[in-house]
């Protein structure tokens, strides 16, 4: 059995922000269950992981850490969960706080938990056959493994895949912590150096056996300076070894036929609890009880890339020229949560403006929208597009990273429905608004809309398929098992 050790800073449902962990909670899973991989992931033991796992929790290892001059305690617990371990890096100087990110001394406490991982392989007892590193948080653990860990025993056959979430984020740090914080030297300057400062994101995709990103149409953006914040370079340098494999989303976790956050139940064969789920939502958030209106749902952090700028230019014009109503809830730039504000202000019996961020309510909207609008500037995976299918919600998207490689457009051949939503390619509100009114005038046609809904409720973004091309990354890595002679 091929061992696999995902190391990464969040993973669901113990301590997560986002869609990293969304995917450390799902995609291990998915390996687990074909029983040929022995699944193993490892994150920090943040305050925000409860106290629910924590009671079941079992102590594995305490051991010190050197971190340049920093001698520090680690200690290692351990879980099962749904076939797979989680082991948990215990330092409460570097994880007990408030949050998971957002301090000053990020890069001491991720070079930490880097150092940690690899150092725990020889106080468990256990030596992956894969190490499969996540962001620039997990980045240092590709670098220590290749520069300092390779010539110990059990780490000289230890294949290893990074995989970037969002090449925003990549670890950038002034040359003269190098040493004093990350316990690297001169040789490894060139190695961690881009535009003049320490990248740790660039290191690891150096070091790694494989790269990979969240959709094969970012795998493209990414080689392009327009995409990739000052990572082209070493991106077509290694672009041999990058792909592109498309994210998934939980099926169990985003399941309208279980899910008990929403109202009523539903599935593509029977859709009446979709219809009472925006009747409570309307009721819930004090807007007029119809069903003969629809709702425009968007869900998402409040910021340029992702839109917002598109939408704020057209959903006064959409509001106000049509029958329907519309919920935002994102917190995020001010200037955004101002606009919706004010939107909800002048249109209080269509607009509500949910200046929060709230997972339960999230899904009680999804459960409850008909359109769902998601222009991103750029979008690596994207995973609301998803959920919003499965959820029965019509998808408006642009044409960009995996918004492209999951929603196809909508178009028919006599009688015949092609695609799952309606999109466009350029970046232009003018486009978002054309888009979004195709999408009223289908939702406008019943007996369509009940063919089209249950098309896209029935398109497959489980784990499935994304395990599947995992495991043919993997079987690349490693050497076939030797034939039985016996």
């Amino acid at each position: 059995m091929k061992k696999i050790l995902f190391a990464g800073a969040e993973a669901m449902p113990f301590a997560a922000t986002g869609g990293l962990g969304d995917v450390l909670g799902s995609l291990p899973r998915a390996l687990a269950e074909s029983g040929e991989y022995d699944v193993r992931v490892v994150l920090p033991l943040y305050e925000a992981v409860g106290q629910e796992y924590r009671r079941r929790m079992k102590q594995e290892a305490v051991f010190s850490v050197q971190l340049a001059w920093r001698t520090q305690y680690c200690g290692v617990f351990s879980l099962q969960k749904d076939h797979v371990t989680y082991y948990f890096i215990d330092n409460e100087y570097y994880f007990r706080r408030p949050a998971l990110y957002g301090f000053f001394d990020d890069g001491e406490r991720y070079a930490y938990f880097s150092m940690a991982v690899v150092e725990m392989m020889e106080h468990i007892g256990f030596y992956p056959d894969i190490l499969h590193s996540h962001d620039w948080q997990a980045a240092l653990t590709v670098v220590y493994l290749n520069c300092l860990y390779r010539n110990r025993p059990g780490y000289g056959g230890i294949r290893t895949v990074f995989t970037i979430h969002n090449i925003e984020y990549q670890g950038q740090y002034d040359f003269s912590i190098l040493g004093d914080v990350f316990s690297l030297g001169e040789n490894e300057h060139t190695l961690v150096e881009n535009s003049g400062c320490i990248n740790l994101m660039k290191a690891a995709i150096e070091c790694a056996d494989r790269v990979t990103t969240v959709s094969p149409r970012y795998a493209e953006e990414i080689k392009t300076a327009e995409y990739a914040h000052g990572l082209e370079g070493v991106l077509n340098k290694n672009a041999g070894k990058l792909s592109g494999i498309l994210n998934g989303i939980d099926y169990d976790y985003y399941n309208p036929a279980k899910d008990p956050s929403i109202e009523a139940h539903f599935s593509p064969r029977s859709m009446v609890g979709k219809a009472q789920d925006k009747t409570a939502l309307q009721k819930e958030l004090g807007l007029p009880e119809r069903s003969d209106v629809p709702v425009l749902a968007v869900i998402s952090r409040l910021a340029s890339h992702k839109g917002l700028d598109l939408i704020a230019a057209r959903i006064y014009e959409l509001v106000a020229g049509n029958d329907l109503q519309f919920v935002v809830l994102g917190r995020g730039e001010s200037r955004f949560e101002d606009f919706f504000r004010e939107l909800e202000y002048r249109f209080p019996e269509k607009v509500r403006a949910l200046i929060t961020y709230d997972r339960a309510l999230s899904k009680r909207i999804y459960a409850a929208a008909d359109i769902f609008l998601m222009p991103s500037r750029t979008e690596p995976c994207g995973l609301s597009q998803m959920i919003a299918s499965r959820y029965g919600a019509i998808p408006v998207v642009r044409e960009t990273g995996g918004l492209f490689d999951s929603i196809k457009p909508f178009w028919m051949e006599g009688k015949e429905i092609h695609g799952n939503g309606f999109t466009f390619a350029n970046y232009s509100a003018d486009e978002l608004k054309e888009r979004t009114q195709a999408a009223l005038a289908l939702w406008n046609d019943p007996p369509l809309r009940r063919k089209f809904i249950s098309r896209i409720m029935t398109t497959d973004f489980s784990w499935k398929t994304s395990a599947l091309r995992y495991e043919a990354l993997y079987a690349e890595l490693l050497p076939a098992a030797e034939p039985c002679t016996v």
